[in-house]
């Protein structure tokens, strides 16, 4: 790209010199399941993007066991070659010449978390020559917001562990308790009675089915959800069925939220249209990075819909914190091993953004070099 393009934006050209990616291997905490797939590990490429001015972005995304090689073979073999010699300010433009790099394989999921690693070291690099926080850089419209628990409430723990875990997420401060679902109705359902009953009414309760029920069964049990006052009943169904989730939405007094496993912003706009969500849970991984992310909570906003973001909780406090309609974030630890300072909360349940220039991720890289899966990948 010529000069002229960087000199139309004022300022002189931030050009990307060169491109390092990494693959690590984060272990699960404890065991996990869910209603579909076993949580053993969170494969975490990183992409480390070095400009001429010698700032350094760094950015990330994920997979929950498979996939990590193969988002690391598309950034090697056709992104980051692409990002070289380009102006690294001019996130926008980065960003759709990306997305057309791969139009073969776009929209897809591989290809958007590939995409969001550079993406979100775009945006470091932005916010560090800024001297602003990612928070407001974006936006800047919250301070700090509440945060739910999901770690307590797996598929796979007994009803007597995941009650002792209510009570402690209570205990602890937390504003809200998420429980999975996809057991047999009746156990289901003597598992929230059970939840409900320790959770008091001033912490909100959520239920996540993981995409595992065919519409007869979500539309029977959001019956019986509706007598627990959830504040949400996330993806009852496949993501990919916009109109059994608008049936659903049309029948039931619960809230249903979706967005997780939505990887373009055209899908999103599908669901609005229909009426066929209450709540927006878009991933900034998942959706390509924070630049898509972005347009996806305006969008809910433009329909009058809340965004409570999945999963990723060291980044998406500071993306939530940035936009009105978010409510929530996420609480799912698994970057800790990884990081020199972990998200603030505040003793009454709130997640507080970090305020340091970028995305707010405070890398540890002697310990990402611990659990390196191979060796560090250098494009120029």
């Amino acid at each position: 790209m010529g000069s002229g393009a960087g000199e139309e934006m004022g300022g002189s050209p931030v050009i990307v010199e060169r491109v390092e990616i990494l693959l690590t291997d984060i272990p699960a905490k404890f065991p996990r399941n869910d209603a579909i797939q076993p949580f053993h590990k969170q494969e975490t490429p990183i992409v480390r993007v070095f400009a001429s001015n010698g700032a350094v972005g760094t950015g990330y995304t994920y997979t929950l066991g498979t996939g990590g090689s193969s988002i690391v073979a598309l950034i090697r073999d056709h992104l980051a070659p692409a990002l070289i010699g380009q102006d690294a300010r001019l996130i926008e433009r980065n960003w759709l010449r990306l997305w057309r790099t791969t139009n073969a394989t776009t929209p897809g999921a591989i290809t958007s978390l590939a995409i969001a690693a550079i993406d979100i070291a775009l945006w470091d690099l932005r916010c560090q020559s800024a001297g602003l926080p990612l928070h407001i850089l974006a936006g800047g419209a919250h301070a700090r917001l509440p945060l739910y628990d999901t770690e307590g409430g797996w598929l796979n723990l007994p009803k007597d562990e995941i009650v002792e875990n209510a009570r402690e997420a209570v205990a602890g401060g937390f504003r809200g308790f998420k429980l999975k679902v996809g057991r047999p109705i009746a156990e289901d359902l003597d598992r929230l009675q059970a939840v409900r009953e320790v959770v008091p009414a001033s912490v909100e309760f959520m239920v996540d089915a993981n995409q595992s029920f065919a519409l007869d069964d979500a539309l029977r049990r959001a019956r019986h959800y509706e007598q627990l006052g959830l504040a949400w009943f996330e993806e009852p169904l496949p993501a990919d069925d916009v109109s059994g989730h608008a049936r659903l939405a049309q029948s039931t007094s619960v809230p249903i939220a979706i967005g997780e496993t939505i990887y373009s912003i055209g899908q999103f706009r599908e669901y609005l249209q229909a009426g066929a969500c209450s709540l927006v849970q878009v991933d900034v991984a998942r959706i390509g990075g924070i630049t898509p992310w972005l347009k996806v909570a305006h969008m809910a906003q433009a329909f009058n819909l809340a965004v409570a973001p999945h999963y990723l909780m060291e980044l998406h406090v500071s993306l939530a914190c940035a936009v009105p309609n978010a409510r929530w974030v996420e609480h799912i630890p698994q970057l800790d091993e990884f990081l020199r300072s972990t998200m603030t909360v505040d003793t009454d349940g709130y997640a507080v953004p970090p305020d340091a220039p970028g995305v707010g991720i405070d890398w540890d890289w002697q310990a990402v070099d611990a659990k390196l899966v191979g060796s560090r990948i250098v494009v120029r």
